[in-house]
């Protein structure tokens, strides 16, 4: 019996749910796993469950590209990935272990190796989408040099489904690294963040960098020659890779924290020095998972003095967990959901109140 059994092309019965929605006027609410339900405001409406269109379309080691329904599970994507020797380097969080590859680029979050090989969003080449006009369309392309146009599948990414239904997306992947292997190396945050700032001007071969506590976690991918005299540079001792695992699907202790979790994205070496809370570094210093009490002005506050902006992870705390937008940006946010969602019926108000 295949393991791929469940496979299922529903992109018709898909459209005409959205069809039906249209007619009656009746927001959907898009849902996968739910691994990321958390995230953004809640939204009241019928459920378009998206599992049942799952599938591998299409997998091409040689041409670097793979493409699949938005259904599928992640965990699949990537095992398929691995036995191709490949990976999606972004390094996206299953969190529950139920993630889809519609949920993975509607939320568009990125994991550890980010600052070093991009985002979601980069290695998205193409994608088909249930649009509020009733349209089954495709965008991009399976082919990295298709950059004409309007790029609508890059748009799609991290807009938490407020646009249009994915039913189907194309990825860039890359060969999984040579040599790989995670060093610990014992010291306290103000030493670790200018360490950061140093290793950024070196070539060493890093891609993952963070700090929890008084230790640091480095993660070093490449050649092995490469690898190698790096390891040899910085010292420290050589500990399980399993660590990465647990950070970008917030499995460590340091998230088991009851108080609410907020994400500050900061300048390069602008990490604040003070942090009402307890910090975990992540991103090489450009990232702060903060458990933290503090309201919600302070902390932004706190983030655009950094160069950065913050949201909320924990649902409740604040009605508007994502970053609030300047007015010019909330008008582009505005005029391109009256282009492609017309009725509203995608996900109403999950990104932002009135959205």
């Amino acid at each position: 019996m295949s393991e791929h059994t469940h496979d299922a092309d529903q992109g018709e019965a898909l459209l005409a749910q959205v069809q039906a929605a249209l007619l009656a006027n009746s927001p959907l609410r898009i849902t996968g796993g739910n691994s990321k339900a958390f995230y953004g405001r809640e939204v009241i409406g019928t459920p378009l469950d998206i599992r049942a269109h799952r599938g591998i379309v299409s997998y091409d080691p040689a041409e670097l590209v793979i493409t699949a329904r938005a259904g599928t599970p992640l965990a699949e994507l990537n095992a398929a990935l691995d036995a191709g020797g490949q990976m999606l380097p972004c390094e996206a969080p299953d969190f529950t272990g139920n993630a889809t590859v519609g949920g993975m680029v509607a939320a568009g979050l990125s994991g550890p190796r980010r600052p070093w090989v991009g985002s979601v969003r980069d290695f998205v080449l193409g994608c088909r989408i249930i649009t509020g006009h009733g349209k089954h369309l495709r965008f991009g392309g399976e082919v990295i040099k298709n950059v004409a146009g309007y790029d609508v599948s890059r748009l799609m990414t991290g807009t938490l489904g407020c646009l249009g239904l994915i039913t189907e997306v194309s990825f860039k992947v890359l060969p999984k690294p040579r040599a790989s292997l995670t060093l610990r190396l014992e010291m306290d945050r103000p030493r670790a963040l200018r360490k950061f700032a140093e290793w950024g001007q070196q070539s060493l071969p890093i891609s993952g960098a963070c700090q929890d506590g008084g230790t640091t976690l480095l993660r070093l991918e490449g050649g092995e020659s490469s690898v190698k005299a790096a390891r040899e540079l910085l010292g420290g001792e050589e500990v399980s890779p399993a660590f990465w695992d647990a950070l970008r699907n917030h499995q460590l202790d340091f998230f088991k924290d009851p108080r609410p979790l907020w994400r500050l994205a900061v300048g390069n070496n602008r990490t604040p020095a003070e942090l009402p809370g307890d910090a975990l570094i992540d991103w090489g210093g450009a990232q702060v998972w903060l458990k933290s009490t503090a309201d919600a002005a302070q902390l932004r506050a706190l983030a655009t003095q950094a160069g950065g902006h913050a949201d909320c992870y924990t649902p409740g705390v604040t009605d508007g967990p994502l970053p609030p937008l300047p007015d010019a940006l909330m008008r582009y946010h505005r005029q391109l959901k009256a282009q492609l969602d017309p009725q509203c019926i995608f996900n109403p108000g999950r990104m932002y109140a009135g959205l």
